[in-house]
């Protein structure tokens, strides 16, 4: 019986059972079937308009694909792991329905260029989705930053209280991220959307093949140029695995304070009962599971980006069987990037926000000083000054045990002659987001029109 590799040859004995499993890579790949498909189609067009496949094979091949498609979307087809990977338990199907011409679909092409097809031709469609969860994601956060567009809270260095922002402002802050998370993914699109196919093995191929042709078939903008570089070249798996982990470090950061300010001892908000579990034992916890996991989960994406790095490190040009192993950690990183998108937009629909606490935390830090100190300086005090005297007067508020804005006049002019009842204008919450009423401020009008460039930017 004949050996089920194609290269068998050239070997006087089958490979082992632990050998073939340890190599076969059917249990992961199996998700490139569509795209190993669509590419083969295109393959077999441009050998046929290049006079090396003649117009019946064409037929025979995509009468055949198109079974095996059929097939593979009803749940029909039985991977085998004798047949290595996805790219020959598909060939051998087609075999198997059309005969020889299916045999001959696979001239002028090595798995090597099929294989880096097929996984960039996957992850530019991966990435177009990741773009769009990027963007209901921001929309989210947008429609809960509009509603709380005016709600004060504590802005915060070093955890500790500094100056007053509004909740919407602070929501604001994450949507940037994402935008640019959106850009970088958008760009590591044109370097993935180039086309390596027809490189074959490592050297090119002898056919008269017109691989602009296959480009223009398949949506590519471009060739690889240089045909080692092609089949070896993982510079977008790590390039787009990096893209994620920053995303998930995004939404690691947002998780944190999610987890933050929900804690009873903070009580800035409350998240939807379905993002969150209860304790075992203890009856009354009500535990923020979803914010948590994704604060975890972000270290995985981080962990596959670093493997692939590793990966690649020390690899000779060109194809080398270590490449193997970039799908599992890209595969995953799509996975864990696209499903923690997904349900963080629905989470933030789920937050409740509560001002009245929000409010009270700005006056316990006195959030509104430097409010205070520029007031000063507008009165003609130099920066350092007014520094100094704003310092003295926190110092004695602090031991009254009162916000800046609760100290008589008298007791404020005490510290200088420059401050007059308009003082009280700038101490309170609300007078200090006035007062930064620029692009990119923390003014309500500000991040009104914010919202509404955003809004504009996503329509």
């Amino acid at each position: 019986m004949q050996d089920s590799h194609a290269w068998s040859g050239r070997f006087s004995e089958p490979v082992s059972e632990l050998v073939k499993h340890y190599t076969a890579s059917i249990g992961f790949d199996y998700r490139l079937a569509e795209v190993d498909i669509e590419g083969s189609l295109a393959h077999a067009a441009m050998l046929n308009r290049s006079g090396v496949l003649s117009d019946a094979d064409l037929e025979a091949i995509r009468r055949g694909m198109a079974e095996i498609r059929d097939d593979l979307r009803a749940g029909k087809l039985e991977w085998s792991v004798d047949l290595e990977d996805v790219h020959m338990n598909i060939e051998r199907r087609l075999t198997d329905r059309i005969g020889d011409a299916g045999k001959r679909l696979h001239t002028g092409r090595s798995r090597n260029d099929q294989v880096a097809t097929d996984i960039r031709l996957w992850l530019r469609g991966e990435i177009d989705a990741t773009v769009h969860l990027l963007s209901e994601l921001q929309r989210s956060l947008l429609d809960l930053a509009e509603t709380h567009a005016d709600t004060v809270m504590p802005g915060f260095t070093h955890l500790q209280v500094a100056q007053p922002v509004t909740f919407g402002h602070h929501l604001l802050a994450y949507v940037e991220m994402l935008a640019r998370d959106a850009e970088r993914m958008q760009d590591c699109r044109k370097r993935v959307n180039r086309l390596p196919l027809g490189a074959a093995a490592l050297a090119g191929t002898t056919y008269p093949i017109d691989r602009h042709y296959t480009a223009e078939l398949l949506g590519f903008d471009d060739v690889c140029h240089n045909s080692l570089d092609a089949v070896s070249d993982r510079d977008f798996a790590i390039e787009f695995t990096a893209a994620a982990s920053l995303v998930m470090l995004h939404l690691s950061r947002l998780s944190e304070e999610l987890i933050l300010w929900m804690s009873p001892r903070v009580g800035f908000i409350d998240i939807a009962d379905r993002f969150c579990t209860g304790s075992s034992i203890m009856p009354q916890k009500k535990n923020p599971d979803v914010p948590e996991l994704v604060r975890g989960k972000s270290g995985r994406v981080v962990g596959h980006l670093i493997a692939l790095i590793t990966l690649m490190k020390a690899q000779p040009l060109a194809y080398n069987k270590d490449n193997q192993e970039d799908k599992e950690p890209l595969f995953d990183t799509v996975d864990t990037l696209q499903t923690t998108l997904r349900i963080y937009a629905d989470m933030m629909r789920g937050v409740t926000v509560k001002p009245e606490a929000m409010r009270a935390a700005v006056l316990q830090g006195f959030a509104t000083a430097t409010d205070l100190a520029d007031y000063l300086v507008k009165k003609g005090l130099p920066f350092r000054d007014s520094h100094e005297v704003v310092a003295l007067a926190v110092r004695h508020a602090e031991r009254q045990g009162v916000d800046l804005a609760d100290l008589p006049l008298a007791a404020l002019q005490g510290f200088s002659a420059l401050i007059a009842e308009d003082v009280y204008t700038v101490l309170t919450p609300e007078g200090s987001l006035a007062q930064r009423d620029h692009v990119g401020g923390t003014a309500p009008s500000q991040v009104k029109a914010q919202i509404a460039r955003h809004r504009g930017r996503l329509a």
